[in-house]
Order: structure tokens, then sequence, then C-alpha cells
């Protein structure tokens, strides 16, 4: 019971928790908030990092904390693509895939640790990951940065270019396109496992 509050998974429970603290200020009328949220995301993306540090170096690793922080890196990752649809900067179809495929494969990942099977992350996978972070943070700087009346009334030109919908559209069409790719590898490439949760969740829904 105290591995489960370790500091690791505190972390962790922070960053869901700073999730709808990001989205409040994102979408504040007060244009300070709304510069605040671009702080309160990377703070939220910093414990990733320092919870899997402290996880290590401490030895707090334990099943519940690798079910829960990859979860808690996609509620913080699909909330801010999804607010991205809102904000009018997204094409929503492209949102859903990739929102949708992260969902599953976390959980499956998830259950699979979770339940001591082997679940193999890709090369492509880890570049996947990668890629998604960079267009989130870019999409959120310079939207923030055009919001902003010292950036916007010095560089409103180059921003636009940079938020420009075309441009937009073809970098989330080309990040989903690679992140349903992942997801069918790593389907393929851990079908093994795959079937051996889905038979023993089955027996388990039987003899209930």
């Amino acid at each position: 019971m105290k591995l489960a509050f370790s500091p690791p998974n505190q972390l962790t429970f922070l960053r869901i928790l700073l999730t709808p603290v990001f989205l409040a200020f994102l979408f504040s009328a007060d244009p300070l908030l709304r510069q605040l949220s671009l702080v309160v995301f990377v703070v939220a993306m910093l414990t990733d990092w320092y919870d899997g540090w402290v996880a290590r170096r401490w030895g707090y690793v334990t099943r519940w904390g690798t079910f829960l922080d990859p979860l808690a890196d996609k509620v913080v990752t699909s909330a801010a693509l999804i607010a991205f649809i809102y904000l009018d900067l997204v094409p929503s179809w492209t949102v859903w895939v990739i929102v949708i495929r992260d969902i599953v494969i976390t959980f499956l990942r998830s259950y699979a640790e979770f339940k001591g099977k082997p679940f193999d992350t890709t090369r492509l996978a880890k570049t996947k990951t990668f890629l998604q972070f960079a267009l989130i943070y870019y999409i959120l700087l310079a939207y923030i940065a055009r919001d902003t009346e010292y950036f916007r009334s010095r560089f409103g030109t180059l921003l636009d270019h940079l938020l420009d919908q075309s441009l937009l559209y073809a970098s989330m069409v080309v990040i989903a396109a690679i992140t349903l790719l992942t997801g069918c590898l790593y389907v393929i490439g851990n079908w093994t496992t795959v079937r051996e949760l889905y038979e023993s969740s089955n027996r388990a829904t039987e003899s209930d």
C-alpha cells in the first residue's frame, strides 16, 4: 500500500490533477491565465520525466506505477489534442485516431505489464511519441505566443504562418498515420500476449 503512494506515483497523480487546471487556464477569458496554461503543461510533462527518474533511482518501480504512468501521459496529451480541436487548430478526425489508438494500446500494455507479461515497444513507437510531444509543444507555443500582445505585435505574420491550417492539417495527418501504424505493429508484434490477455479476461468473466 505504501508503494502505491510512493513519490513517483504521487507525481503521476499530480500530472493527472494538473490536466483540468491546464484546460481551465487555456480556455480562460484572462490572457494571463491562458499564458500560464503553457507553464502548467510544461510542469505536468516534467513530472513525467522526474517520476521515472525517482522510481529508478530509489527503487520505487511497482506494478501500479507501471500501469498508471503511461495512462497519465495519455490523459495529458489527449487533453491537449482535444483542446486544439475546440480552438479550431487541428482536424478532429486525426485527433480521435491518435487518442483512441493511444488509449487502447496504453491499456493493453499497462494491463500486460500489470500481469507480468512482456509487451515490447518498437523504436518507431518511441519516435511517434517524440513527434506527438514535439507537435503539441509547437502548436501550444505558437498559439500562446499569438495570443500574447507582445509577440503578436512583433511576430504576428510569422505566427499566423506557423499556425497555418494547411501546415497543421498535414502535420496531424502524418502523426495520425504513424500512430495508427505503430498501433497495428504493437498488436502484431505482441499478438501472443494480446491473445493470452484476452483468454484470461474471458476466464475471469466466466468465473464471475
